[in-house]
């Protein structure tokens, strides 16, 4: 049973709100001041922490402040309960690196909701802890045109995909290597409420699907386009040939997905820890690292916000409030649904 603590000064608010989360099979460890809440915290560290702001002894956004410079408690995710309801306090709370952020009064589902979402979260980030080598950029999409690898291209056929159109589902047995010789793909798993967080973006000259046919396992996440986009396959056998018979691919693939590691851990570290503000930043940078041209001046893109949400990890109303502050902010521009990026360098060294 996951366990919550609720810090919250109102003991009739209290007393309901361990009530409702106590029905939904949660168990609840109450604290009636910011300072209890901290010495609690640490004595029984919970599975999520829901704060209220304006407390006596230590308010919510010292409690946060605490926490967060654990290094045993920094992970919890936290939730700030408060019925200030001005967009300059949720904005602070965001900053800090909160969460969320529900104002009183709400109803039971909200809050309840709220929770499921941040706790699915936190599991689907532990599942993906221990699949290190799987990419948040292709990682031999740098193989070269000189390679074997893409001269067995030549001998397959393109196969043409329409956008948004499924390429692979997680559960399926793979049987070939994708390369992408034009468009983008999305690599992306999914939560048991069907929401997405996006692993991977890919354009042309990477590769794909190469993850499950060395494992020789089945697919972990999907594959789906972005736009129209033109795919060639290499079956497995051929694929299979090439990194047994070919030292310097098979080096390669090994040396890559060694170096992977580290970019894996900080996308995580990034999910885990950065504020809302910071992680959209970062998004944003994302697809300009991966598909922006040398020779283009600021870079636009026409990316979904639902998509987008999914790459930063947050929700699609989070995310479009913070893209409306970014552009009152002059960093962005959002003209006809395209983002164009203005302030790169203040959108890199954003604070988190």
């Amino acid at each position: 049973m996951e366990k919550i603590l609720l810090i919250e000064d109102n003991e009739a608010l209290r007393e309901n709100t361990a009530e409702i989360l106590s029905l939904a099979n949660y168990d609840i460890i109450t604290a009636e001041n910011g300072k209890i809440g901290v010495e609690k915290a640490i004595a029984n560290p919970p599975d999520l922490i829901v704060c209220d702001i304006m407390m006596p002894v230590l308010d919510g956004y010292g409690v946060f402040q605490i926490i967060s410079k654990n290094p045993d408690l920094q992970h919890i995710p936290f939730i700030f309960l408060s019925a200030k309801s001005e967009r300059t306090d949720l904005r602070k709370g965001m900053e800090m690196g909160a969460d969320d952020y529900i104002t009183k009064p709400f109803s039971d589902s909200e809050l309840i909701n709220a929770i499921r979402a941040r706790l699915e979260k936190v599991r689907i980030h532990q599942s993906q802890g221990g699949k290190a080598i799987e990419t948040w950029y292709q990682i031999i999409s740098d193989l070269g045109n000189k390679d074997e690898m893409h001269k067995a291209l030549e001998n397959h056929d393109v196969i043409d995909y329409k956008k948004k159109q499924t390429i692979y589902s997680e559960g399926q047995h793979p049987n070939k290597l994708y390369y992408i010789q034009s468009g983008k793909v999305k690599i992306f798993k999914t939560s048991d409420g069907g929401k997405e967080l996006i692993i991977g973006l890919l354009s042309a000259g990477d590769f794909f699907g190469h993850i499950p046919l060395i494992e020789n396992a089945v697919y972990e996440e999907f594959a789906e386009t972005l736009e129209e986009s033109c795919i060639r396959v290499i079956p497995r056998k051929e694929f299979e040939q090439l990194i047994t018979t070919n030292q310097e691919i098979a080096l390669k693939v090994i040396k890559l997905l060694a170096n992977n590691i580290a970019e894996k851990e900080q996308q995580l570290v990034a999910l885990a820890y950065h504020s809302l503000r910071k992680r959209v930043a970062d998004a944003l940078l994302t697809l300009k690292k991966k598909y922006s041209k040398e020779e283009e001046g600021n870079f636009s893109m026409s990316i979904s916000r639902e998509d987008l949400a999914n790459i930063a990890g947050t929700a699609t109303e989070s995310l479009i409030r913070t893209l409306s502050d970014f552009k009152n902010e002059k960093l962005i521009e959002i003209k006809d649904g395209k983002i164009t990026l203005l302030e790169e360098k203040k959108l890199l060294n954003l604070f988190n």
